[in-house]
């Protein structure tokens, strides 16, 4: 029965989201996209959670719906995939990214598009024209706690404590701390 009822709910909010999808092109049209991220984002509740799951389900590259996606997050670019049963917290800026199966994120995670995001002209100025954005990879079974900035991989079955900064690769079945992280823990 709940399933049933999840999967109407699903459906009904596919329906909510279809015209804001499509005037963002289902992803390519970057303007509307980030428009209608950030409205999402903002709805409360219960059916927030519902809106936000089908509009990114029609607009990333992956977002199933049994992944869940919290008051104030939002992905500020469509070239994100996230995987079967991803919880992602409060007031999260996501990138690009990939998130496997079954990660968490904690409220307030930022997971950046690389460490090398702008570039800069020859005399030391920022060049708006110059993007670098990569796609960062969280793997599956990953714990991102309260607070953690990631410009890098992180292996799956990782745990990232709070506040940490990942600004260089994390092996998978680690435990990563500190500004930057590193790695206090790992199976071997």
């Amino acid at each position: 029965m709940k399933s049933l009822v999840k999967g109407i709910l699903n459906s009904v909010f596919l329906v909510f989201a279809f015209p804001p999808a499509l005037l963002a092109g289902f992803g390519r049209i970057g303007f509307f996209f980030q428009i209608f991220a950030h409205a999402f984002a903002l709805m409360p509740g219960l059916p927030g959670d519902y809106a936000r799951a089908a509009f990114y389900h029609l607009t990333l590259q992956r977002f199933p719906f049994t992944s869940r996606i919290q008051f104030g997050s939002f992905f500020a670019h469509p070239q994100a995939s996230v995987g079967e049963g991803v919880y992602i917290g409060s007031y999260c800026i996501l990138g690009r990214v990939v998130l496997g199966d079954r990660t968490l994120l904690a409220s307030s995670v930022q997971i950046l598009s690389g460490k090398k995001q702008h570039g800069r002209t020859a005399d030391g100025k920022i060049d708006p024209r110059e993007n670098y954005f990569e796609t960062v990879s969280i793997g599956s079974d990953c714990w991102l706690g309260a607070g953690v900035i990631a410009m890098a991989n992180v292996g799956a079955g990782t745990t990232v404590g709070a506040g940490s900064v990942v600004t260089s690769e994390i092996p998978p079945n680690s435990v990563a701390v500190g500004s930057p992280a590193k790695v206090i823990r790992s199976a071997s």
